[in-house]
C-alpha cells in the first residue's frame, strides 16, 4: 500500500482558491491547506465537493494535485477526489494521485447514468484498482447519493471489501442518514467512515466512526480539534452553529464567502460555473452568525 498510516480525526474537505481567469489558484490553495493544519485539522480531503473538483478538467485536476505535491505538504495527512463519470478520467486521476504519494483517492461512483447494477460499479473499482495495482493507493468510497445519483450501499461494500480486501479502506458519508454510516461503520473494523459533518466528533472519540470530513471545517478546524482532541462539549457546540449558518442556504458557495470574510482576501469568494457566487442578502447574516461565536469564545 502507498500508505499504512490510516486517516482519521478532523479532516477538511479544503476549499479549492479560483483566479481572475476561472483557473484553479493552486498557490492561493496550498496556502490555505498549510493553514488548516496549523490549526487543527488532523488531514485535509483535496478535490472533493467543497473542492469543486467536477467543475474541473482533468489536466486542472492533475495539476492542483501536483501543485499540493510540490508544495512540500504532508501529502500522508490528505486523500484526494479522483471519481470521474468517464472510468479513463478515474484511473488517470487515481494513478496521479498514487504517484504523487497521497494517502488515499476518494472515489465517487461515475455519477451521469442512473440506475446502474452493482455489477457496472464494482467493475469500475476493478478498473481503477487493477490499473493502480503497481502503487496500490489506498480506494475511500465516496457516498453522495443526492449528488451523485449512485448509492455504495452496504450490500455493495460488502461485496467490495470482499473483491478488494485491503485496498477498500473507508468511506466519506455525505448521506446525512447516520443509520447508514453506523451500519456501514460496523462492517469491518478496517473500515473506516467519515460522516460530513463535524457533530459527529464526540461520537468518533469513542471508536464509532474515524472522524469527519467536514466542509464547515474549513472555517472552525480549532474547535473540532478541541472537541475531538479533548471532549470539549462546548467547542462541539460552536462548531455545529457554525455549521448551521448553511442550512438552506449553499454551502460551497457559502464556505468560499466566509473563507474571504475571515481572511480579508475577496478572491476567496470566485466560483467555478455551474457554481455561482453566495446570495447577497445571505452574506450579512452568515457573517454576523460566525462573528457572533468567535466573539463569545473570546469573552
Amino acid at each position: 500500500m502507498t500508505n499504512t498510516k490510516p486517516l482519521g480525526g478532523v479532516i477538511a474537505a479544503i476549499t479549492t482558491a479560483i483566479d481572475e481567469k476561472g483557473e484553479p489558484d493552486s498557490a492561493r490553495s496550498t496556502a490555505f491547506a498549510r493553514y488548516l493544519l496549523d490549526t487543527g485539522c488532523d488531514g485535509l480531503n483535496v478535490l472533493g465537493t467543497t473542492g469543486e473538483a467536477t467543475s474541473f478538467s482533468l489536466d486542472q485536476r492533475q495539476r492542483v494535485m501536483s501543485a499540493y505535491a510540490a508544495s512540500g505538504l504532508p501529502l500522508e495527512r490528505m486523500m484526494v477526489g479522483t471519481g470521474a463519470a468517464a472510468l479513463a478520467d478515474a484511473i488517470a486521476l487515481t494513478r496521479h494521485a498514487a504517484e504523487l504519494g497521497f494517502a488515499g483517492a476518494l472515489v465517487l461512483p461515475p455519477f451521469y447514468y442512473k440506475g446502474v447494477h452493482d455489477d457496472g460499479l464494482v467493475a469500475y473499482i476493478d478498473a481503477i484498482a487493477n490499473a493502480t495495482a503497481a502503487r496500490p493507493i489506498p480506494i475511500y468510497l465516496y457516498h453522495f447519493p443526492a449528488q451523485s445519483g449512485l448509492p455504495w450501499h452496504v450490500a455493495l461494500i460488502r461485496r467490495l471489501l470482499e473483491n478488494f480486501g485491503e485496498r477498500i479502506v473507508g468511506l466519506k458519508d455525505s448521506s446525512g442518514d447516520m443509520p447508514f454510516a453506523r451500519e456501514a461503520a460496523s462492517i469491518s473494523s478496517h473500515f473506516k467512515v467519515f460522516p460530513s459533518t463535524e457533530a459527529v466528533l464526540l461520537e468518533a472519540r469513542s471508536g464509532a466512526f474515524a472522524g469527519c470530513i467536514s466542509a464547515t471545517a474549513n472555517l472552525n478546524a480549532d474547535l473540532c480539534a478541541r472537541a475531538y482532541r479533548s471532549g470539549d462539549s462546548a467547542a462541539l457546540a460552536e462548531a455545529v452553529t457554525i455549521r448551521k449558518l448553511f442550512d438552506g442556504r449553499p454551502l460551497v458557495s457559502g464556505v468560499k464567502t466566509l473563507v474571504a470574510h475571515i481572511h480579508g482576501e475577496p478572491q476567496w469568494a470566485r466560483m467555478a460555473p455551474p457554481l455561482s457566487a453566495f446570495p447577497v442578502a445571505d452574506k450579512a447574516a452568515v457573517i454576523a452568525g460566525y462573528e457572533a461565536v468567535r466573539a463569545k469564545r473570546v469573552a
